[in-house]
């Protein structure tokens, strides 16, 4: 399959055809290139703040409720998209009031398919931001998304940081990274965990990014990060563990062909199994002891 993720831009949109239409264009120009999986960032969602005006968007509560507002056009509208070009689409994940979860926000992403099929991720560790400022809280559990491209799991930004997440969708084959990082040494730390992740699960990783400054939020207000795609530097991958990289900061979509046969061979037959081996840790943690050495 060939995978198409996002460096990803957010504009000042003026009205809701000029996200309409932006959207298009990032999907049918990935589409046009053969894609048939594209992977869209962590709070790519908050431009939708802007189609309430400057002041909502600058108000860290406002547009919270703003973007969640919106969800349900941008749903309807990535469902549209997934269908009319035959892909499948990470929507941009975003803050959603969901009464079920409780009075505040979660951070959710959803995954459309071709026959308009949705799956929903909400994140499960919030950062120090989005706890103590922002007051996102965590969302529905970890799932795994069966589809015709094999099953997808989703650890959004920060998620990914935690191996214990990331194991719990060991049976993914594919596990999408969308990522919202203000500096280089927050989308440092998201790109190790996406690659720890790969080399962990003997999988394929792929993350998404932010890029680029928005003086109109407090949220979102600088981004740094790029597109790339990760797998084991084992048997059938490259030895880097790098299967497709962008370019830090430059919007755009980054490609990479993956094979899902390439993914089960490492894990059955890999030069290491680190997928396999991974129980026989807590026999050894078991076996810790502290000496004293003077």
């Amino acid at each position: 399959m060939k995978i198409a993720t996002a460096a990803y831009a957010m504009d000042f949109l003026d009205n809701w055809q000029a996200y309409a239409d932006k959207l298009g264009r990032w999907v049918g120009e990935a589409a046009g290139q053969g894609a048939e999986l594209l992977v869209f960032p962590e709070y790519g969602a908050m431009e939708l703040a802007t189609l309430a005006g400057r002041d909502v968007a600058l108000d860290l509560e406002g547009s919270l409720h703003a973007v969640s507002a919106r969800i349900d056009e941008a749903d309807a509208l990535h469902s549209d998209l997934a269908t009319r070009h035959g892909v499948h689409i990470l929507a941009a994940s975003g803050p959603v009031f969901d009464d079920a979860l409780g009075p505040r926000p979660v951070n959710r992403a959803r995954l459309f398919t071709p026959t308009g099929a949705c799956g929903i991720q909400d994140k499960q560790i919030m950062t120090r931001f989005e706890r103590e400022t922002w007051h996102v809280v965590p969302g529905g559990p970890l799932q795994i998304f069966d589809t015709s491209l094999g099953r997808i799991g989703i650890l959004i930004c920060y998620d990914s940081e935690f191996p214990l997440l990331g194991r719990a969708l060991a049976q993914a084959d594919i596990i999408l990274v969308p990522s919202c990082t203000e500096a280089l040494t927050g989308y440092s730390r998201v790109r190790i965990g996406a690659m720890a992740r790969a080399l962990e699960n003997q999988c394929v990783t792929v993350m998404a990014s932010t890029v680029g400054p928005c003086d109109w939020s407090e949220a979102v207000d600088q981004n740094t990060g790029m597109g790339g795609v990760f797998g084991p530097p084992d048997i059938g991958f490259p030895p880097t563990g790098i299967l497709a990289e962008g370019v830090l900061n430059r919007p755009g979509w980054t490609y990479a062909d993956v094979d899902p046969a390439r993914i089960a061979h490492v894990r059955r037959d890999g030069v290491v199994l680190n997928r396999s081996h991974w129980t026989e840790q807590t026999d050894r943690i078991g076996a810790i002891r502290t000496e004293m050495l003077r």
